[in-house]
């Protein structure tokens, strides 16, 4: 069964950085699991960020490549991120 990973945080500071840093990482997620995330901001709070990634068929294969990612991308690394994991209803 296909999941969604939703995973949100806030940006206070080097906003450009951090962006720069989440695209670099969604195309690595993607090259590496065929996986294209996408990146949202909040409505009413633009410093609220939420990477989405859909149709997830092997939710350990993401994490471990998110990860890896997030290895090299240290400032994106530093924030608190909060994961949330969906699937359909049953």
């Amino acid at each position: 069964m296909a999941a969604a990973l939703y995973i949100y945080y806030r940006v206070q500071d080097n906003i450009l950085p951090i962006r720069q840093q989440t695209e670099t990482l969604l195309a690595e997620i993607e090259k590496t699991t065929g996986i294209k995330g996408r990146l949202l901001q909040r409505r009413d709070d633009t410093q609220t960020w939420m990477e989405v990634y859909e149709a997830v068929a092997d939710a350990d294969a993401l994490q471990q490549a998110l990860q890896r990612a997030l290895t090299t991308q240290p400032l994106l690394a530093a924030l608190s991120r909060h994961e949330e994991w969906f699937v359909p209803l049953a």
